[in-house]
């Protein structure tokens, strides 16, 4: 048997060249690929490098990564897949096999968040730990993709790979991004501009878009709508806003703010009699022999009527931002505005509480809310005045 570092060299070889093939790199042009360290070092500067006879080139690491670092996260990446692996696997995990894509979202947008909350406080120990729970999505997403035949986590590298590619022709060559699919005529030459990349990078990305509009006519799928104009991909809050901004510019909306008061109460209603239907339906399920033969019918229906409440309160939430909008009220920051206030006045709770608040009564906990909003209140009133009195001036212009 060869020395590892030699048969480690000698799997990667193997890998690249297969990524090579997988981005269609070698059709009609010679590619070339090696493995190289520093010379009397054992840094690399470029561990994989990649080139045509186009002039382009890749080289796969900067200088400063050795090859025991190198090792270690290639193993350590292969380490987390294999672990996902086992956990939705027949001897896995039962919570990680009940999950679906639609389960875990909540989870990927609060795994973002945190990584913004880290990056914000400069908490880098953090970041590197919310980064890792970030990923732990990806790999979710994908090992439950695999398991349902969609694809596995090589396409989604494989096509990461080809976009960087394609979007960066000042970086690869115009012709190693035409060749991962770039259909956009664009300057290369961009003398160290980031405004030039930028550019660059939305004219392509244009394409890309104009490219999939034409396969989705081609497949019959073309049929454009007005709301098409609103991304998705955005909070739910900020889209439910644009998306009623851009109805109503067809005339679609209410005509005033009072009718949304009318329609909240509609809305409202809807959801408690989902709500109703549910804990009805739950009071009825059967006990013993009956109860487990009807298991899986009820599991079914319990899904089914969750869906249903959660759509009516979608629907609410939904009604609500639009009032905000006719008020002129970023539903966004207004929610932001009573998280704080929450959080303001919990944190007074608990100072003013004798004892720890989980031995409150709710009788006694709500008169602690009271007295947290008052306390609250007064002291930003006397702040507000305190700000509005104009400073004593001295003969002097001195401040007394």
């Amino acid at each position: 048997m060869g020395h590892p570092r030699v048969l480690f060299i000698s799997a990667v070889q193997s890998i690249i060249e297969v990524v090579i093939k997988s981005l269609q790199f070698i059709r009609r042009r010679s590619i070339h690929c090696r493995i190289e360290k520093a010379p009397q070092s054992d840094s690399l500067r470029g561990f994989f490098h990649i080139s045509g006879e186009a002039g382009w080139s890749c080289s796969g690491l900067a200088a400063g990564y050795s090859i025991s670092m190198t090792v270690a996260v290639g193993e350590a990446f292969a380490e987390s897949v294999a672990i996902m692996a086992r956990l939705r696997g027949p001897d896995g995990c039962p919570w990680d096999r009940q999950q679906s894509f639609d389960s875990i979202r909540k989870y990927t947008l609060e795994e973002t968040y945190e990584v913004l909350d880290a990056i914000e406080r400069r908490d880098w120990p953090n970041l590197a730990e919310e980064l890792g729970d970030l990923l732990l999505q990806v790999l979710f997403y994908a090992q439950m993709a695999a398991d349902e035949g969609r694809f596995t986590i090589a396409d989604v590298l494989g096509t990461l790979n080809r976009k960087l590619i394609r979007r960066h022709p000042h970086v690869f060559g115009e012709e190693a991004s035409a060749a991962a699919g770039n259909q956009a005529v664009v300057d290369a030459e961009v003398d160290g501009s980031a405004a030039r990349v930028l550019a660059n990078w939305e004219q392509i990305k244009a394409a890309e878009k104009q490219a999939a509009e034409k396969l989705a006519d081609a497949k019959g799928k073309g049929e454009g709508s007005l709301l098409d104009q609103v991304q998705r991909a955005q909070p739910a809050l900020a889209e439910a806003a644009k998306l009623g901004s851009k109805a109503a510019k067809v005339g679609f909306d209410w005509s005033e703010w009072r009718d949304l008061l009318a329609k909240l109460e509609e809305e409202t209603a809807e959801l408690v009699a989902a709500v109703g239907a549910r804990e009805t339906a739950q009071q009825q399920i059967p006990f013993g022999k009956d109860r487990q033969e009807k298991q899986g019918q009820e599991q079914r229906r319990d899904a089914m009527e969750h869906a249903e409440v959660e759509a009516e309160l979608g629907d609410l939430l939904f009604t609500a931002v639009n009032l905000g909008r006719h008020l002129g009220v970023d539903a966004e920051m207004a929610l932001r505005g009573t998280n704080a206030r929450f959080r303001a006045r919990f944190r007074e709770m608990e100072r003013a509480a004798e004892r720890p608040l989980a031995e409150h009564s709710p009788a006694e906990l709500e008169a602690l809310w009271s007295g947290a909003k008052l306390k609250l209140a007064q002291a930003a009133m006397a702040e507000a005045a305190d700000a509005s009195v104009p400073e004593r001036v001295g003969p002097e212009g001195v401040g007394q």
